[in-house]
């Protein structure tokens, strides 16, 4: 049961997926925002424009149809004289062909945005499978598809019919008026009803939108076993991970284990904590060469030992240069003092042992401000 909740898709689409699905060419899209954007914008443009580009229109008509007795005998005359009301016409019509082609550039923007996939227009003969077809027919997109069309229809079919029903003593009253007049009108009507029309679209589309965008998520979802996969690959096998970072540190730690025999001393809590520190010229500070707690420590002594290097006593100074000191980093300016103490007992031993002569006297309790110790804090 366990394995099978694993591969469920239960688990939103992860950042990963939806950017390899967007590279796939699959984005959230609502052909009914493109479809009512592009019919609105021409209705609003017919609306403006469609008395004047009517008049123009009327007007080409009259000088293309006055037969030129020079066409008679000259049909190159002819094609000219066609291709000059073809692009006169192009002209008239212009405004609403930009505005057209402007509405769907832009219908993309509202829900998806634009995406070019290179990946989407790669051959798929999977969509040749007519099996795979037959099981798209009869999906449950196809039937919501199949329920969004039949809806489609009766609403703007019923919104036309309703139309046509309340403006119905105008159409009659048409068949008593003059052609100028009659085409006036209907031109009139007929934009109107087409912008009503239209305006219910707007509930196609504030329906299919959210419907739109929840299918593609639902689309896109992930089984938990997708998701620990894809965390495996973009973090690593957490086994390799532990793995690697055990390597680091036992490199790390034979790194500080070799710089121990150049250290100028360790200073300890004899049983527990173990910090090699050294100073010399062109340091601005002490620096911590090694540090360790429990078997660590003991391994720091044993090499400080093995290779004459001194060892004091100093058991809150160790435990404060362990606690606020990383390796190689220089020691904080509030431990100067307190190992400025360690370091003149080290330069008076060293004398002596070359000299023989004034045994220094090893330091007693060295302090450190208060908070620096651990113990002291917990105490």
């Amino acid at each position: 049961m366990a394995e099978e909740s694993d591969l469920e898709r239960t688990e939103a689409a992860s950042a990963r997926r939806l950017e390899q699905a967007r590279e796939q060419g699959q984005v959230p899209r609502s052909r009914e925002v493109g479809a009512f954007l592009v019919l609105i914008t021409g209705a609003g443009v017919c609306a403006l424009l469609g008395p004047s580009i009517v008049e123009r229109l009327s007007a080409l008509f009259r000088r293309a149809l006055i037969v030129d007795s020079r066409l008679a005998g000259e049909p190159s005359l002819i094609v000219v004289r066609l291709f000059e009301v073809a692009v006169e016409s192009l002209f008239i019509f212009a405004p609403l062909l930009a505005a057209l082609l402007a509405a769907a550039l832009l219908s993309p923007f509202l829900v998806g945005s634009w995406n070019f996939s290179p990946a989407a227009l790669a051959a798929d003969l999977g969509r040749l499978d007519p099996l795979k077809g037959l099981a798209r027919l009869f999906s449950w997109t196809a039937l919501a598809e199949l329920v969004k069309a039949v809806a489609k229809a009766v609403l703007l079919g019923g919104v036309a019919a309703w139309v046509l029903w309340t403006e119905r003593g105008d159409l009659l009253a048409m068949f008593g008026q003059s052609v100028a007049a009659g085409l006036a009108n209907s031109g009139q009507l007929l934009s109107v009803t087409f912008l009503i029309i239209v305006s219910a679209m707007l509930l196609i589309v504030a329906v299919d939108v959210p419907f739109q965008i929840w299918q593609y998520h639902e689309q896109l979802k992930m089984s938990r076993q997708e998701v620990r996969q894809e965390s495996r690959e973009l973090e690593g096998n957490p086994e390799i991970k532990g793995r690697i970072r055990q390597l680091q540190r036992e490199a790390a730690r034979r790194r500080m284990m070799a710089a121990v025999p150049s250290a100028d001393v360790v200073v300890t809590n004899p049983g527990h904590y173990a910090v090699a520190l050294a100073y010399r010229s062109g340091m601005a500070a002490p620096r911590v060469l090694a540090k360790g707690i429990g078997e660590i420590a003991l391994r720091i002594r044993q090499l400080a030992a093995d290779h004459g290097v001194p060892l004091v006593e100093a058991p809150a100074l160790a435990r404060a240069l362990y606690r606020h000191v990383e390796l190689d980093e220089d020691i904080p300016s509030v431990l100067y003092a307190a190992v400025a103490e360690v370091l003149a007992y080290i330069y008076q031993l060293s004398r002596w042992r070359e000299t023989g002569v004034g045994q220094p006297v090893a330091p007693g309790a060295i302090t450190v401000p208060d908070g620096l110790d651990p113990e002291a804090a917990n105490g």
